[in-house]
This record gives structure tokens, C-alpha cells and sequence, in this order.
């Protein structure tokens, strides 16, 4: 199952990450997971957020750029090599990582966001290799995700 991630660019300048949060929090959005990567001009953040749609709206209508960009969230062990094996299946079906960073999950296990060159290809070899991914819902409420 595809979902939906929110990306904001981020002038580098006091108070904008801060804006975004204050006005996630303001619409009672929640972020359920994020990654945070800067340059010296700007930042690129990426959320995991309750309500992908409505939140790239607030965003937008503050004039931030936001848009929204399908990932997969893929279930994993937390125990050694179990990431290795994710990854090495996915190189051998000829796939590449654009990026990644894990989703906040309850339990002893762990979720790993994904943007990988083809999502769909991705979602038949990590089924065939009896992995599961997560639904758009588990993703958005951490409902234990990985659990289940």
C-alpha cells in the first residue's frame, strides 16, 4: 500500500520550522514521523502526518511550498540484518533507494519509510519475499503499525 508523504522546503531562516509545526499543531494534525535534511539556503522536510490533503493545504495557503509524494512504509524486525535483507532484496529486483528514515511506531518492531524508483515493482517483491507494508491508516495514526 502506497502512502502519502508531506514535503515543505524550508527557507533557512529563524522561526520557519517552527511556523509549520505551530500550524500543523493549530489544525490538530499530528506527525507521525519526519526527517529533517538542510543546505546552507534551505531544508527539506518530510512528514508522515495524520492528514496528508488538508495539511499541504494549510501549508500552502501560509506559502509554504509543500506537496505530497507517494512512499511505502515497509514492517521490519528490529534485530540485526533484518534492514540488509530488505535492501538486498530490493537491489537484486534492480530497484534503488531515493531515501528513507523510520516511521515512530509502537511496539518491538519498526516501520521503514521508503522511496524506492518504482513503488509498485517494490510492493509485488516485498510481498513475494512475505513482507508486509503498512496501510495508509497504521502510517498516519501509528497504529501499531508493526504489530499486528
Amino acid at each position: 500500500m502506497v502512502i502519502k508523504q508531506l514535503s515543505v522546503f524550508l527557507e533557512n531562516k529563524e522561526g520557519r520550522l517552527e511556523s509549520v509545526t505551530q500550524a500543523l499543531c493549530k489544525e490538530d494534525i499530528n506527525i507521525a514521523s519526519f526527517s529533517l535534511a538542510d543546505t546552507s539556503e534551505f531544508g527539506l522536510l518530510r512528514m508522515i502526518v495524520s492528514d496528508p490533503e488538508k495539511a499541504k493545504k494549510i501549508l500552502k495557503d501560509m506559502g509554504f511550498s509543500a506537496k505530497l509524494t507517494n512512499v511505502i512504509a515497509v514492517k521490519i524486525a528490529q534485530k540485526p540484518g533484518t534492514l540488509h535483507e530488505v535492501l538486498k532484496l530490493l537491489f537484486e529486483a534492480g530497484l534503488s533507494v531515493e531515501y528513507m528514515y523510520t516511521l515512530a511506531t509502537k511496539g518491538k518492531n519498526t516501520s521503514v519509510i521508503m522511496k524506492l524508483s518504482d513503488l509498485d515493482q517494490a510492493l509485488k517483491v516485498l510481498d513475494t519475499a512475505g513482507y508486509e507494508v503498512c496501510t495508509a491508516k497504521e502510517a498516519y495514526e501509528i497504529n501499531n503499525c508493526v504489530d499486528k
